[in-house]
């Protein structure tokens, strides 16, 4: 048996994140991780309002979910989790979670991501899109990351991502 693996899938709201992460695990046999669901309260309530969150928001659910990552990989469990980890200081410390973390980049058109935002039902508005964006510091070539092309459908962003996987020998 190969050594656990911890696949998040990152980007924007409205990059499809749970989406494609939930189809990613299921393709895999994986368990799965919607970071979402470890958001405070007082940041969905926050959010929920218009208000983008701060560093000092997203620490304790970045801590929540680093720390779900970590017991899954200590029990030999490999995973994937959707979450945003926009910034590169928040992939590092979900990389504290071990060695074997990885990103998926899901990369959408500006367009794309409002109408999709404009499409669902979700805490975080449309409006804060704009705020995602300036956030948002793709990952550099000395991260572990594969960018994904996700402006099409569920099914070709769920094979591209297998497929950049393949290539780069994740998962086993």
């Amino acid at each position: 048996m190969s050594d656990p693996v911890m696949l998040v899938v990152m980007g924007v709201s409205g990059s499809g994140k749970s989406t494609i992460a939930r189809r990613l695990a299921e393709a895999l046999g994986y368990a799965f991780l919607d970071g979402d669901d470890l958001h405070p309260s007082a940041n969905i309530a926050k959010m929920s309002t218009g208000v983008p969150l701060e560093d000092v928001d997203r620490a304790p659910w970045l801590d929540a979910i680093a720390a779900w990552m970590q017991q899954e990989l200590a029990a030999g469990r490999s995973a994937v989790v959707a979450c945003s980890a926009l910034r590169r200081a928040y992939r590092e410390r979900l990389r504290q979670a071990g060695p074997a973390v990885f990103f998926v980049y899901l990369q959408v058109d500006h367009d794309e991501l409002a109408r999709r935002m404009r499409g669902r039902e979700h805490f975080m508005p449309p409006r804060l899109l704009g705020s995602q964006l300036a956030t948002l510091e793709e990952p550099e070539r000395d991260e572990p990351a594969l960018q994904v092309d996700a402006n099409g459908s569920i099914e070709a962003t769920v094979a591209r991502a297998l497929d950049g996987l393949a290539r780069q020998g994740l998962p086993r």
